[in-house]
């Protein structure tokens, strides 16, 4: 049977841990070659020893424009170019909205946000001297619909649903594919405080009865940076459980 990604690039930001580690991981058994791009660079070629020739780590801040220079050059040094951008780094803080104050609303922007941006601005000219390709971005179930004490959070990812809507128009002339994902509760490290798959989980639990996986979360990275969803751009896909369709009867 083909890989499903076999031949293509993938740059994956946030790649050290959590639903980036879980989808590298999948990427490299689908047939890909792999950027593993993280702001703890030890962590992320720790990752990339384990994953072996197919993987590369490289140190990067998404919200540093420079940084994303050197990503793209480490992907085309490597493997010759970049077929597929997975935008997932992000951070997790809340407060209430008095409570919020500027500098840290505006730290939560430039990675969830303005992170997006320059990610999609850096691979875009890369792709499209590929033939085309495929950026998912990852937004989050408060990117569409408004959360308590997630002013900041939620404002940008928001934002990440609309700029993918943005891109795909002006991308897809170029057969790039621009796409968001909109995870609900996943357990990872950045969640742990939310204490998942224990009696005292303070998360909300979906109608479909458990939390997600960072395996869950590959399984449409896959599908969304493969030719199977090759007619599929400017969408915003729910991947929560059930969580947005309505609250679970008691």
């Amino acid at each position: 049977m083909v890989s499903r990604l076999e031949g293509k690039v993938a740059v994956i930001t946030g790649a050290a841990m959590g639903m980036g580690a879980g989808a590298a991981r999948r990427f490299i058994t689908e047939g890909a070659r792999v950027v593993l791009a993280d702001i703890d660079l030890p962590a992320a070629a720790a990752l990339a020893k384990e994953l072996g020739d197919n993987a590369v780590a490289v140190g990067h801040d998404v919200s540093d424009e420079g940084s994303w220079e050197t990503v793209v050059g480490t992907a085309e040094a490597a493997f010759g170019g970049i077929d597929i951008l997975l935008n997932n780094a992000g951070i997790w803080r809340t407060a209430p909205l008095v409570e919020q104050s500027a500098e840290g609303f505006d730290r939560i922007i430039a990675v969830n946000l303005r992170g997006v941006f320059l990610g999609m601005r850096a691979v875009a000219t890369p792709m499209r001297a590929r033939g085309g390709g495929s950026i998912v971005n990852t937004s989050s179930t408060a990117g569409l619909v408004g959360l308590a004490n997630m002013v900041a959070y939620g404002a940008s990812k928001w934002g990440v649903r609309g700029i993918t809507k943005v891109a795909a128009v002006e991308l897809g002339p170029w057969g790039i594919r621009v796409n968001s994902i909109h995870p609900g509760g996943v357990d990872t490290p950045m969640t742990a405080s939310l204490r998942f798959g224990r009696e005292d989980a303070v998360a909300t639990h979906p109608p479909i009865g458990r939390h997600g996986t960072p395996s869950d979360i590959a399984d449409l990275h896959v599908f969304l940076s493969s030719d199977e969803s090759s007619w599929i751009t400017g969408s915003e896909i729910y991947i929560d459980g059930g969580l947005m369709a309505g609250p679970t009867p008691h």
